[in-house]
């Protein structure tokens, strides 16, 4: 039986052993442009888009395009309040009854957009991306006390 010969792969170069992985930078969503997910729109009372009519749907369309050429930073500072965090504790119980119904109760708080004074949209902000939930014409999720809101 003739030797038995090792047949090991060469290779063109011996890599290096001290390679370090590198990232453009650390993500931080205030940086970041938004962008929207409705698999979770809701499509019935009390805070559903059923009730949205096609002018209505027109602005919101408009304000969200407007939402992607600004960072999160640039929208939750727009006018003071008018776009801002709520923590789960201050809405309203039907609001924390339904976030528990589609089970996204693990949430400690959701994001307010305002269109008008009144109206508003919400969601649960993952990363940079808002999931929509909520069409409120009315400010019913999270009554305010102030004035003509």
């Amino acid at each position: 039986m003739p030797p038995r010969i090792e047949k090991r792969p060469k290779a063109a170069y011996q890599p290096s052993g001290n390679k370090i992985p590198r990232t453009a930078s650390d993500p931080n969503f205030y940086s970041m442009r938004p962008s929207w997910r409705i698999r979770m729109l809701e499509f019935s009372p009390p805070f559903g888009w059923h009730e949205v009519d096609s002018p209505t749907l027109q602005r919101i369309r408009e304000r969200l395009k407007n939402f992607e050429s600004m960072t999160w930073a640039e929208i939750l500072n727009e006018g003071g309040r008018r776009n801002h965090f709520i923590p789960v504790k201050d809405l309203c119980k039907e609001a924390r009854d339904r976030l528990q119904a589609i089970k996204q109760d693990d949430v400690d708080e959701i994001i307010s957009l305002g269109l008008t004074g009144r109206e508003r949209i919400f969601g649960i902000l993952e990363n940079s991306v808002l999931r929509l939930l909520w069409w409120d014409p009315n400010h019913s999720v999270c009554p305010s006390a102030k004035k003509h809101t």
